[in-house]
């Protein structure tokens, strides 16, 4: 399972908690409150490669494996920790993008806590203002990412082809078109489909079952392969949030495009408005 609820972290043996936390003042809300143990990762620093300009990859490019291997050494973490994140995000932001980064180094215990950080408190979890002990430090192994990709020519391609799907897991109102608060350009891929990430979680903002998670996976893309399907919110990190849902839901192999709608609408490609699919 690549989901785990704060009822069930009891039962692990000494999980390392990673906390994910993103935005200007994510470390200074890590050191306030957090669990006991956990490390902070930043998203723009350890999770992302920024460049200067967004067209060349996004908003929130990939750093190199080895960047992110360092991290993990840093941090003393090894392919063999049992490693729980959690962010404020109900684990739809950078808990479920270093979920994925994790798992594309070949790491295999990695698990989101459903609901994130909110789902903790309530379910009782007692929060720290205590330091973290520091780890020893480790040399995490560096491999090429290991789960597949896709680049913007890719995703062009796949968008025209019946046999493959691309999913926009934007909002729908970002999607359609009717406004775009982050990026330059509002609308989407044409041929692209909406399934918003939100609809990943119950209205408590915990994720659902993987059963019902393959049901209405199932429903959108019909008898097409999951490895034909290629995800994209904004800048490649939501994406992951329903990359883990697939994984949960037992539909395993799509692609990442990591550069997603802001490198998109940043190269003159065509932009659709309106319903899904159009």
């Amino acid at each position: 399972m690549q989901i785990i609820t704060p009822s069930a972290l009891g039962s692990l043996n000494s999980p390392r908690f990673v906390d994910a936390r993103s935005g200007p003042d994510a470390y200074q809300r890590y050191l306030a409150e957090h669990l006991p143990g956990a490390i902070h990762v930043d998203l723009d620093k350890d999770l992302a490669d920024i460049k200067p300009d967004a067209a060349q990859g996004g908003r929130h490019p990939l750093p190199s494996p080895a960047h992110f291997a360092n991290w993990l050494g840093r941090a003393g973490i090894t392919p063999q920790t049992n490693v729980v994140v959690y962010d404020d995000k109900n684990g739809a932001n950078a808990a479920a993008r270093f979920w994925w980064m994790l798992r594309a180094l070949g790491h295999q215990n990695v698990q989101v806590v459903s609901g994130g950080l909110q789902a903790l408190k309530n379910a009782g979890w007692k929060l720290t203002s205590e330091a973290t002990p520091s780890f020893p430090a480790s040399s995490y192994p560096v491999t090429p990412w290991q789960l597949p990709l896709a680049d913007m020519e890719e995703v062009a391609l796949a968008a025209t082809n019946p046999g493959q799907l691309v999913i926009d897991v934007r909002e729908d109102f970002r999607y359609r078109g009717e406004k775009e608060p982050i990026d330059a350009v509002a609308g989407h891929i044409p041929g692209a489909v909406n399934l918003p990430y939100l609809q990943n979680m119950d209205s408590g903002g915990n994720f659902l079952s993987g059963e019902k998670l393959r049901e209405n996976y199932t429903k959108l893309i019909g008898n097409i392969p999951p490895a034909n399907l290629i995800v994209h919110c904004g800048s490649g990190v939501t994406a992951c949030h329903t990359l883990l849902a697939l994984e949960e839901a037992g539909l395993h192999g799509a692609k990442l495009y990591v550069g997603s709608w802001s490198e998109w609408s940043r190269n003159d490609r065509p932009v659709a408005k309106g319903t899904s699919g159009e």
